[in-house]
């Protein structure tokens, strides 16, 4: 009778008891840092590059969670770093892009020191990238001398231009082990398809951006795997 009443009690105490499983979040993490480019100016949320990026990547087997983005249209490398600072980021990611330098060369900015910002951003994303260069992907600058924001400027001049200050960015980037995509003759392409433009005359339209995606995503599959 006794060890009837104690495993009566232990039934009646386990029957109380509700057990929660844990929950966990195993989506991978990803920062988005740069400019209009990389905030989608004229385009809808779901056409920005980097939001497009997370969709391929989830299609092709990695779990991870829609971008914190820290862009702003008109942001040039020293804006950028200042807005960070402010920020006060504590945390790290499991992916960050940088894709930065259109405004410095569009506000006739001094190369070398836009080498030196440069360098300082990509020091800082590997720092948020959990000091894995592996895990940072650099965009190059498009070419926005080809829209017609552009028709009454010095087209080769522009195009010069942005080759200088992506040679700066490549370079940098590499001594590093970062992976750096090329999509600037992706945008040159906008000469002979203006359905590369967005409806402002400037920015890349969606359809321009899902190119750019398409270029990135093996190219960083193959850098994380």
């Amino acid at each position: 009778m006794k060890y009837l009443i104690i495993s009566l009690f232990i039934l009646t105490f386990s029957c109380n008891l509700t057990y929660r499983k844990p929950e966990m979040n195993n989506k991978l993490t990803y920062l988005a840092l740069g400019d209009s480019y990389t905030i989608g100016e004229s385009v809808a949320e779901n056409e920005r590059w980097p939001v497009l990026l997370t969709k391929n990547l989830n299609n092709a087997g990695i779990d991870i969670s829609a971008p914190k983005i820290i862009a702003r249209t008109g942001w040039t490398t020293d804006e950028l770093k200042a807005k960070i600072v402010s920020e006060n980021i504590t945390q790290t990611y499991d992916l960050v892009s940088l894709l930065i330098g259109v405004n410095n060369q569009y506000r006739g900015r001094n190369a070398e020191e836009f080498r030196a910002e440069f360098a300082d951003l990509l020091d800082i994303s590997i720092k948020f990238a959990k000091n894995n260069p592996a895990h940072v992907i650099v965009v190059s600058i498009p070419d926005w001398g080809v829209t017609p924001f552009a028709s009454d400027r010095n087209k080769k001049e522009i195009a010069d231009q942005i080759d200088l200050f992506n040679a700066i960015k490549k370079e940098e980037t590499e001594k590093r082990g970062v992976l750096f995509v090329d999509i600037t003759p992706i945008s040159r392409q906008a000469v002979n398809d203006k359905s590369l433009i967005a409806d402002d005359g400037l920015h890349p339209s969606g359809k321009m951006y899902q190119l750019w995606v398409e270029k990135i995503t093996p190219a960083l599959l193959k850098k994380l795997y």
